[in-house]
């Protein structure tokens, strides 16, 4: 990697042999599980890696995708009744719900081999972005996807799309930022010039595992090649860097009252806002949820200021552990990036119980980590788990993401 060989030159020979394996782990894009790219999203016939353990696990799990569509679904609860295979299963069970195996007459035996290809892609170690994530994701795509408002207009394209979309717009996350790989001169930085490199990269590596498996090679050609990038357009909006684009883009749609879902334009932009919303919604989840994700990103956000401060490269906002407390973070977060988005799409979808049950958790939350950070020095709320629960606000009726 190059950036093995920016660190050694900038240390001087210093750094130790298992640092370098450390770091080229957590910054490999290459990864195999398999000896062999033919057994790539294959489960090997054991025991130990059956999606459900056993009877009583099987009885859970269909039990909780039964109200899979409720805003409360625990995923960190389904993940473990799935043995650790909750967007496979997840991923599965939707397509069922939609039809979409009988409708886009697709192969079970190279559906499973894909989706098995974009969880084993994502990363395991990753505090956040990892498979569980991308469940996550999925099942709040699913959610809006459910929308009256926006339901009644999509097609059976259009839900493929918003699922595929949301299963895979992290893959291969390496678990640092983009400022990180530019600056560091990664491969993929120069790749992509500098320009939506992870969401570049969750693209055409989504494309790949695509091919990979044949899952779309029984469709005309000129159809793939359409799914291709219409997953690309929806991916690269995930890019928080072009966040005020899509915000005022989407404020001037509701302001002026021009969208129309019968168009394939609109319906489109209207998924990539959905799947922008299912990208940043944990905030808008019940607090004992909302709290799981805030701490896991941070915790991944100080992975990366530790690493940088290793390497005597400049800590990365929202990166210090030292100085950058998770309720500061997160109500930053909450207040530039979240608020704008989520109030937009409550315009769009009112009346709607959903949005506004986001909305009411939004502000209960952003409530609870003002109480937190009034309560805590930096240096008590790390993020790493030390953060308590605010008096009067967390209980029954306080559900904050």
């Amino acid at each position: 990697l190059d950036v093995i060989g920016y660190y050694s030159s900038a240390q001087q020979g210093e750094v130790e042999t298992v640092t370098r394996r450390k770091v080229k782990r957590l910054l490999s894009f290459q990864r195999y599980c398999h000896a062999s790219r033919l057994l790539r999203g294959l489960v090997p016939h054991t025991p130990r890696s059956l999606h459900l353990l056993d009877d009583d696990y099987l009885g859970q799990a269909a039990h909780m995708l039964s109200k899979v569509g409720t805003w409360n679904f625990d995923i960190f609860l389904f993940d473990r009744l799935t043995n650790g295979n909750s967007l496979v299963t997840l991923m599965c069970h939707l397509f069922n719900v939609y039809d979409l195996i009988h409708h886009f007459q697709l192969d079970m035996v190279k559906l499973n081999r894909f989706l098995g290809m974009v969880q084993e892609d994502y990363h395991s170690q990753n505090p956040y972005h990892n498979a569980v994530h991308a469940a996550d994701v999925t099942q709040a795509m699913y959610c809006y996807l459910r929308e009256p408002k926006l339901a009644e207009h999509l097609s059976p394209l259009d839900i493929f799309l918003g699922l595929m979309a949301a299963a895979a717009h992290d893959v291969d996350h390496p678990g640092v930022n983009q400022p990180f790989l530019i600056k560091t001169r990664h491969h993929l930085a120069s790749l992509y010039q500098n320009t939506s490199v992870l969401e570049s990269h969750h693209w055409r590596s989504t494309v790949g595992m695509l091919r990979e498996s044949g899952l779309l090679s029984h469709l005309p050609a000129d159809m793939s090649r359409d799914i291709e990038q219409r997953l690309g357009s929806l991916i690269l909006a995930t890019d928080i860097n072009r966040q005020n684009e899509f915000l005022m883009t989407f404020r001037e749609h509701l302001d002026n009252q021009d969208l129309d879902l019968q168009l394939a334009s609109h319906r489109h932009f209207i998924l990539q806002i959905a799947l922008k919303c299912a990208d940043i919604c944990n905030p808008c989840r019940v607090w004992e949820l909302s709290r799981q994700w805030s701490e896991r990103v941070c915790e991944e956000f100080y992975r990366q200021g530790d690493l940088e401060k290793k390497f005597d490269l400049e800590i990365s906002p929202l990166c210090n552990q030292q100085s950058d407390s998770v309720p500061a973070i997160q109500i930053g977060f909450i207040s530039y990036i979240v608020e704008p988005l989520f109030e937009e799409w409550h315009r769009f979808t009112e009346p709607s119980l959903l949005s506004q049950t986001m909305l009411d958790h939004l502000h209960k939350n952003k409530a609870n980590w003002s109480s937190l950070r009034c309560a805590h020095t930096p240096s008590d709320v790390q993020g790493r788990s030390q953060a308590e629960e605010p008096e009067g606000e967390v209980g029954e009726g306080a559900d904050i993401p």
